[in-house]
């Protein structure tokens, strides 16, 4: 049986990694094994960054409707517990949304969980 090389298996790899890390900084573009890193680095990143960004939106939506509560002389705590209480079951989101949206929607569901 005959040796067998990975030239053409090697090049394929090397250039599809390349090719996902144009764009990257200095060696981490040009560089194979930089750029290995790199990519493999940027996908954990990616990764965790999903993750991140629910945690952002959730605190945008409670920073959004604190602001539009405090026209109200309510505090965003006593809110959710009232809505809880209340039996209203709207998330952050919708709320958010409304608030921002919709003032006389948001006044009207203060007034019912009052």
């Amino acid at each position: 049986m005959p040796r067998t090389k990975t030239g053409i298996t090697r090049r394929k790899r090397h250039k599809k990694i390349l090719k996902a890390t144009k764009g990257f900084f200095g060696a981490r573009s040009r560089l194979y094994k930089r750029a290995h890193e790199a990519y493999i680095m940027s996908g954990e990143h990616s990764f965790f960054g999903r993750k991140l960004r629910k945690r952002d939106m959730r605190a945008l939506w409670i920073v959004r409707i604190n602001a539009a509560l405090q026209a109200h002389d309510l505090k965003y705590s006593r809110f959710i517990n009232l809505l809880n209480k209340s039996k209203v079951e709207l998330d952050r989101k919708i709320l958010a949304k409304i608030a921002i949206e919709d003032d006389k929607a948001f006044e009207e569901i203060i007034s019912t969980i009052k």
